[in-house]
């Protein structure tokens, strides 16, 4: 099976899950599918593999051993904005709301589906890949699709999600955007994206 890969070299994922089985299993699918990828058994593991090796996708359980998966995910977007898909198993609004608050890009709770998790994986590599080099432009904005920074007087790093938000509304500058476009063209119509989202 080829690589999948972004641009010459393949898409590394980070898998952050302290259950063996799980972690075993997430990993032996991403192989499978010609994914490289690393692992890490807990949240200050998960923390430095982001920092040294700089994955292009990060799926991550909040239930860890010794830091919550929010508070990596905090604690990463102080420098990164690698995409972060979290696997849990805690399934109340309140908790999917205070990942993606923390900068989580996409929520998906256990069990899963593989074939589900596979697909939002490849998903977050296309919209890797489809922002390129484009730096886009509008009165004092600028959006680099690169850095995945916004700059006005300062510049701001943005989650993936941000940035895809931020990028459809600069594309249609001067439009009324309805909720509803916004849910289909950043959230792909999610199922856990609403209007409160």
């Amino acid at each position: 099976m080829p690589l999948a890969k972004l641009e010459d070299r393949p898409v590394t994922v980070l898998v952050v899950e302290d259950d063996d089985a799980v972690r075993n299993v997430v990993c032996a699918a991403l192989q499978a599918h010609g994914y490289a990828y690393g692992e890490a058994t807990d949240g200050t593991s998960a923390v430095a593999s982001v920092a040294s090796a700089a994955p292009d996708i990060m799926l991550l359980d909040l239930g860890l051993p010794d830091i919550d998966g929010c508070r990596v995910i905090e604690k990463v977007r102080t420098w990164s904005t690698v995409p972060t898909i979290v696997l849990s198993a805690r399934a109340e609004d309140s908790d999917k709301i205070e990942a993606l608050d923390a900068g989580a890009d996409d929520y998906l709770t256990k069990p899963f589906a593989m074939k589900e998790l596979l697909a939002r994986v490849r998903s977050m590599t296309r919209r890797i890949e489809d922002y390129g080099s484009q730096r886009l432009s509008y009165e004092d904005i600028s959006l680099d699709a690169e850095t995945f920074e916004l700059s006005s007087a300062n510049a701001v790093r943005l989650s993936v999600k941000e940035f895809e938000l931020i990028h459809t509304l600069v594309l249609n500058a001067g439009r009324n955007l309805s909720s509803g476009y916004l849910l289909g063209h950043v959230w792909n119509q999610e199922p856990d994206a609403g209007e409160d989202t």
